[in-house]
């Protein structure tokens, strides 16, 4: 009887002492589990981010390559001028080589050759120039471009766009980020893209900024806001004014302006035509005092 109850004992001690490491066992696997499924989210987070990233690599690409062709247009365009400038050089200088041999070229006509022949060096020289700025302007674009789109990288497309038309860069934002409707109050979560886009802006002190207020061809029913002029006006003054009290962007480079319903980007016959419509841009320049220099050089 005795043995039986050792026997027995000895059981429940082994049975006892196996079930701790059972239960951590089971603890561990859940700890790993929860870490295998923490790892896998991560995992796949990781690669949405390096997929939006490379998407943007390739639309920044293919920006670049058509910056490429338009510069190597824009050359070839040069070239083509400087080649008929050098024609004319050598056409004029023949024709006085010989007039004078001719004995026919009197004082004023020999003056006027010179004048005629110091003109079309001065015209070389400005194409050189005008192409030289041009070249300069097209690098200055294509790198506010892009970092512009890197700082707004976390922004949906669809409310912020970047890109360069006639020369020049339009940075466009809907009002749905900016302004509640019917309204030219400034929301607070518009402030953190107008203050990335400011960062960049401050960057490139030679250049002014045009600001344009859009609206849809919805006509606006608002005590404080007589029509869509109104609206739009006072939206680019919004921004205008955000841009120079908070951000501190010399009003001295920026003009603010409304559009009302009068410059649209799509149709307003549907409402994705009219949410497009609804936008604020800001058109980057260089200084008007520039082309007025180069005006003054042509002449």
């Amino acid at each position: 009887m005795i043995k039986i109850k050792s026997i027995f004992l000895l059981f429940l001690i082994a049975a006892a002492s196996s079930c701790v490491p059972k239960k951590k066992l089971v603890e561990s696997q859940t700890r790993f589990a929860d870490l295998q499924s923490r790892s896998d989210n991560q995992i796949r987070e990781l690669k949405s981010e390096l997929t939006d990233t490379e998407k943007q690599g390739l639309e920044l690409r293919a920006e670049l390559k058509g910056k490429q062709v338009e510069l190597v247009n824009t050359n070839n365009q040069v070239k083509l001028l400087q080649e008929q400038i050098d024609y004319l050089k050598k056409t004029n200088t023949n024709l006085l080589d010989r007039l004078s041999e001719l004995s026919v070229v009197n004082k004023t006509g020999a003056e006027n050759m010179k004048r005629t022949l110091d003109a079309l060096n001065e015209q070389s020289r400005y194409i050189k120039d005008l192409t030289s700025s041009v070249q300069r302007k097209d690098s200055l674009n294509l790198a506010l471009v892009m970092n512009l789109k890197n700082s707004l990288s976390n922004i949906q497309s669809s409310d912020v766009n970047v890109e360069v038309k006639k020369g020049l860069v339009y940075i466009s934002i809907s009002d749905q980020l900016l302004f509640n409707t019917a309204s030219s109050t400034i929301n607070a979560q518009a402030e953190e893209v107008l203050g990335k886009v400011a960062k960049v802006l401050n960057e490139h002190a030679e250049l002014d900024l045009i600001v344009e207020g859009h609206t849809d061809n919805i006509p606006i029913v608002n005590e404080n806001i007589i029509d869509n002029w109104d609206l739009s006006a006072k939206r680019a003054i919004a921004v205008v004014r955000l841009l120079q009290n908070k951000f501190a962007i010399a009003p001295q480079r920026m003009i603010a302006g409304g559009r009302s319903e009068y410059q649209p980007k799509a149709s307003n016959d549907t409402d994705l035509g009219k949410a497009q419509n609804r936008r604020t841009e800001i058109i980057v320049t260089p200084k008007l005092d520039q082309f007025f220099q180069l005006l003054d050089k042509q002449k």
